[in-house]
């Protein structure tokens, strides 16, 4: 199959290059629409509908045709979706005594919601991978920094200490969030066999009671030959697979949204506790190192969602066939898949190159001369103080190290009612003593597997 240089990827770096893109491409559609319809020849021929030698015959001459994607898609237009040129291609590829067994009783949608469930099951299986790659590196990540301390920030200011650990361990729970889900999603895809109207009446169902049913055991034949499961109806206007799979990527590239969101964070300039290993160069100043995967995650991140509601959108389906629900879903869903799949890419990337500054973040709990761990402090003095003294102490000197440049735990060695208190204000104003449990929800979250 030849493809004309029309989407490379010019504006789309995030999925250039990466498995995904390739496996979405489309001359991979047309290699699934033609795996669709060689399969369901083989189907028909293992129930006695068609001859073994048809079965071959179609196999070989699906298997062997390189279709012009550009022809196809001209004359497309016609018809108003690809299956039927290239039925046209295919059949044309055979001997005349075979040729009727293309195609034989389906309708374009079967053809092309089965080939759409095998590029996304083959899409899926390269975007785990990528998420299996993202997990052992943050896996990694979160045990070698089990106890590297960092600031917690909430609403953009410092809050109280964690743990880079912990916050690995964050981004890698939400990494095989997204890994069940899809998991899951890709092995319920199904094959879709439903004929004109969803009746398929054309495969022997005439509605009598022959158990098992003659289309159910042709739905069952043809799951088997793709690989993929067979569903309890035909789902041409029941688009739960599609509502389903989109679910599942939406949620994939907002989990790994969220990891680059706060790689993004932690790069700049001015707090850089994290780089990427290998950072983008700039045009126009040499001196810069841009945290690129994580943007390119980010992107995907604010994208998916948007496609994932035309495709929920899509689910309001009139008849038997949609005139334009459907139709909608395959650009959509295209484009969904290899976005989230270039995003898994370049989140393992990210994740195997990930480099961690500790000593930048020590200097950083530093940097508020104590006052992060003012809840501590707070805990520690209400017993003796009571619950408001230590509150209005702590906020005056909270105040007066803003103003005087002085640390926390000086002015607090200077307070006359702290004197027989026998407290340890070195240990109480060390950041690195108030992680809590960082540590133990760090191991706790690495026993997932």
């Amino acid at each position: 199959m030849t493809a004309p240089d029309i989407d490379a990827g010019l504006l789309a770096p995030g999925r250039a290059g990466t498995p995904a893109e390739s496996a979405t491409a489309d001359t991979a559609f047309l290699r699934a629409m033609l795996d669709a319809e060689a399969a369901l020849t083989r189907a028909q021929a293992t129930l006695g509908h068609a001859p073994a030698e048809a079965a071959r015959a179609v196999t070989d001459a699906a298997g062997s045709l390189r279709p012009d994607v550009t022809a196809v898609a001209h004359r497309a237009r016609d018809g108003g979706n690809p299956v039927i040129p290239l039925i046209a291609d295919l059949t044309a590829a055979l001997p005349d005594e075979f040729a009727p067994y293309v195609h034989r009783g389906a309708t374009s949608q079967d053809i092309m919601d089965t080939a759409t469930m095998l590029v996304a099951a083959r899409t899926a299986d390269l975007t785990l991978d990528d998420l299996r790659r993202t997990e052992r590196a943050l896996s990694r990540l979160a045990a070698e920094h089990r106890d590297t301390a960092m600031p917690g920030r909430t609403l953009t200011q410092h809050a109280v200490p964690t743990t880079f650990g912990l916050k690995a361990a964050g981004w890698r729970s939400l990494t095989l969030d997204a890994r069940d889900r899809l998991r899951a999603v890709r092995a319920s895809l199904p094959v879709q066999l439903g004929g004109a109207a969803g009746t398929m009446a054309a495969f022997g169902g005439h509605g009598g009671r022959q158990t098992p049913d003659p289309a159910e055991r042709l739905t069952t034949a043809y799951a088997r030959e793709t690989g993929l499961t067979a569903p309890d109806l035909p789902w041409h206007t029941l688009r739960t697979p599609v509502a389903d799979l989109a679910g599942a990527l939406a949620f994939t590239a907002g989990a790994l949204g969220k990891m680059a969101s706060d790689v993004l964070t932690l790069s700049r300039t001015e707090i850089a506790e994290l780089s990427e290993g290998a950072g983008g160069g700039s045009s126009a100043m040499p001196h810069k190192r841009n945290p690129v995967r994580a943007t390119l995650i980010a992107a995907a991140a604010r994208r998916a969602p948007g496609l994932a509601a035309t495709l929920y959108a899509s689910m309001a389906a009139e008849d038997e066939r949609p005139a334009g629900a459907w139709h909608a879903e395959w650009e959509t869903l295209r484009d969904l898949l290899r976005l989230v799949g270039g995003a898994a890419h370049r989140a393992a990337e990210l994740t195997e190159g990930l480099r961690v500054h500790p000593d930048t973040m020590r200097e950083h709990l530093e940097s508020t001369a104590g006052l992060i761990v003012s809840e501590r402090l707070a805990a520690a003095l209400a017993p003796a103080l009571g619950r408001a003294r230590a509150a209005a102490l702590l906020t005056e000197l909270a105040a007066r190290t803003r103003t005087e440049g002085r640390s926390l735990a000086a002015l607090l060695a200077e307070q006359p009612e702290l004197h027989g208190l026998r407290l340890d204000i070195d240990d109480l104003t060390d950041p690195t003593r108030y992680t809590g449990s960082a540590g133990a929800l760090t191991d706790r979250a690495l026993e997932r597997q």
